[in-house]
C-alpha cells in the first residue's frame, strides 16, 4: 500500500554555529534557564530527546514536532518535506 503524509504545520529553524544558544531556546518558545533540551559542543548543537541525544550540524534545521519533541533534519530533506506557509 501506499501511503501519504498528513498535511501539518511545523515551526523549525536553520542551526549555526554562531548562534547563541539561549536563541533557539527562546525561538521554540523555551524561555525556562534550566532547560536542557540543547546544548552546544563546539560547531555541533546537541538535542536532548527521548530516544537519546541528537546533533545538528551546522545547516541543519531543528524541527519542534506535533508533540512537542525536536530533532535535526538535514536541509536536502527539509527542503523536499516542507515548504514556507
Amino acid at each position: 500500500m501506499k501511503y501519504r503524509s498528513k498535511p501539518k504545520i511545523i515551526e523549525a529553524i536553520q542551526f549555526y554555529p554562531s548562534m547563541p544558544i539561549y536563541e533557539i531556546s527562546n525561538l521554540f518558545g523555551r524561555l525556562d534557564s534550566e532547560d536542557r533540551t540543547f546544548e552546544k559542543k563546539g560547531d555541533v548543537l546537541v538535542i536532548k530527546t527521548l530516544e537519546g541525544d541528537m546533533i545538528a550540524s551546522a545547516g541543519d534545521w531543528i524541527i519542534k514536532g506535533i508533540k512537542g519533541e525536536f530533532y535535526p533534519c538535514k536541509p536536502d530533506i527539509f527542503e523536499a518535506s516542507y515548504e514556507p506557509v
